[in-house]
Formats: C-alpha cells, structure tokens, sequence
C-alpha cells in the first residue's frame, strides 16, 4: 500500500513541479559551474548505499560532509543555494530515488554514508529496516536543529506507529514547514 501511495504521489507531483523542476535546473546551471545534480552516496534500507540526487546548492569543490560539519557553510553555496535549501527545491530530484524505490515519501531522512554515529544508533534500534524518506516524524519535529540522539529518538517513535494516517499527517505538516521555512539553517 505505501509503495502504491508513493508511486502516485511522485505521479503528481511530477506533473505539479514539472515546471519549477526545470526553471531551478536552468537557475543551477547559469549561476555555477558544474552539473546541476549533486549525487550523494546516502544509506539506505539494511543499510544498502545509494546514489540520492539534488540540486547542486553548493559549489562542487565542497568536502562530502553533514552541513553542519563543514567550516563556515555559507562560503560553500552557490548563488541560488541559499535559496534552493531555504526554500527545499534542492530536494526536488528525490523523486527519482522514490521512483526506484530507494526512498519513500516518509520515513527517516536517509543519512550520509560518512555519518557513523547516526547509522550506527539507527541500526542499534532496527531503524536501518526503514525504507528513508523524503521526509519524515524528525524533519517536522526538528528537522536540521536536532542533535542525532534527538533525531534516532523520533524514527523510533515513527517506526512504532506508523501508518497511512500518521504519513498523511507528516506530508501534510512538512508541506506547511516548507512553505513557512521552519527549521532551516542554511
């Protein structure tokens, strides 16, 4: 039921963004050198790495590393990624990782390969069964401003109850933190 869900959801929104999808790819490509796609090596279900793209909001010499761990992260945005992250269009391409079947519209927000402690804890509580997702419980109760225990506590706690209705309501809330920019450092 929720792989149907997602393939119609990512139908819709498909032809809902297709003309924001490309006036941002054309944005990416005429404000910075580089591709317009930024292919993150990220973990997936049982822990399986898998290439999640979005748009490039930094510039390509950036070391492949959580945000919040990088130096002084704004010296490393292109022009228009402030921009992209603040507004989460640089999330748009997930869609093909949920087409896939990488990703989900809900579920936690898949890690970085790098990010040990966070994938570790997940595994420790079953988490890394999950399939991860576009968003999820930790995105609209936090989303970038959690400590990593803090966001491990809340997959646990989606991974417990969760079903159709509570990824209705964590859709529905994530598209009203987007739209008011909640959560957002960078």
């Amino acid at each position: 039921m929720k792989r149907l869900f997602d393939l119609f959801l990512v139908l819709f929104a498909a032809i809902c963004l297709a003309l924001p999808f490309l006036l941002v790819a054309l944005l990416v490509r005429l404000t910075s050198v580089g591709p317009i796609l930024y292919w993150s090596d990220r973990v997936g279900r049982n822990n399986a790495i898998f290439k999640m793209p979005k748009f490039r909001s930094m510039r390509v010499d950036t070391p492949a590393v959580a945000t919040h761990l990088l130096f002084e992260p704004k010296q490393f945005l292109t022009p228009v990624g402030s921009f992209l992250r603040k507004s989460s269009l640089d999330e748009l391409p997930q869609l093909w990782s949920i087409i896939k079947g990488d990703m989900s519209f809900v579920g936690p927000r898949p890690a970085l390969f790098n990010q040990e402690d966070l994938i570790a804890l997940r595994t420790q509580y079953g988490v890394d069964q999950l399939v991860p997702g576009l968003t999820g419980w930790a995105q609209i109760n936090g989303r970038d401003e959690l400590p990593i225990p803090d966001k491990v506590k809340l997959d646990v706690e989606y991974m417990q109850k969760q079903s159709f209705e509570m990824d209705l309501k964590i859709i529905i809330l994530t598209f009203l933190k987007v739209i008011r920019r909640d959560g957002i450092q960078h």
